[in-house]
């Protein structure tokens, strides 16, 4: 049983992970094996539209746990990076589009988890960033997403300095898509979460994949695209689009 890690139900279609390890929600090995673990039941859901991530209303995540990586050895470090990458990464391999509601802060393995998401909705107090060279280490799951979200050289500022982003920043620069008062990130996550129920679910989880696959991207398009001739949704969504127009059909997600 997780000890940190919820999944519910905010409404029909979506699914709210939600972690807690108070009081700055730090992400060790163990909180972060338990969002991938829930990440992969969700992924096997078919009743989910979309997946809210969300910490709790003070933060988000102030980061990385500093004991329990000050106790590791290079040989454990090793053992277990892998493991941590593919965890924190979780988000992007869920099939359903993903927001990310963060609250007060999302630092280090928080800010990398979140960047896995679709989608970041964030209060307009929140601090983002990457210190982990502060410690003497660098982010194992982040450096690659952030540097395709912002472009590489501002992902190697922000990796190099490991200083904080503020909201505005956030904005300007892509790390953050909608930025809304604090007592509003959960529902601004859910509105954003709510367009994709009802929604061609084979046809989103092809695009995040496409998206996911990188440089091969191009390659990966080909076959999702033939792919997809298979689904019901495509001779739905067709039929529908070529009669009335755009906006509706109604999917049955296979």
């Amino acid at each position: 049983m997780a000890e940190y890690v919820t999944v519910d139900r905010a409404e029909a279609g979506i699914a709210v992970l939600r972690f807690a390890r108070p009081p700055m929600n730090l992400v060790d090995v163990q909180l972060a094996l338990e969002l991938a673990a829930a990440a992969d039941r969700i992924a096997r859901d078919d009743e989910v539209a979309a997946v809210v991530v969300y910490g709790d209303e003070r933060v988000f995540s102030a980061g990385d746990e500093p004991a329990e990586l000050a106790r590791l050895t290079a040989d454990q470090a090793h053992a277990m990076a892998g493991d941590l990458q593919r965890a924190l990464g979780c988000l992007a391999r869920l099939p359903q589009p993903t927001v990310a509601a963060i609250s007060g802060y999302a630092l280090g393995a928080g800010l990398e988890l979140a960047l896995g998401a679709d989608h970041r909705v964030i209060g307009d107090n929140v601090k983002l960033g990457l210190p982990q060279v502060r410690m003497g280490l660098i982010p194992v799951a982040g450096i690659r997403r952030l540097s395709l979200l912002v472009g590489p050289s501002r992902a190697k500022d922000l990796v190099y300095t490991g200083r904080f982003v503020d909201p505005a920043e956030a904005a300007a620069i892509g790390l953050a898509d909608e930025v809304v008062a604090p007592d509003d990130v959960f529902t601004a996550a859910l509105r954003w979460a709510r367009q994709f129920t009802g929604g061609p679910a084979r046809a989103l989880a092809a695009a995040k994949r496409v998206f996911e696959a990188g440089t091969h991207g191009h390659d990966r398009a080909r076959a999702e695209w033939a792919d997809l001739f298979d689904t019901a949704d495509r001779g739905i969504g067709t039929r529908s689009y070529s009669a009335v127009g755009p906006g509706s059909a109604e999917f049955l997600g296979r």
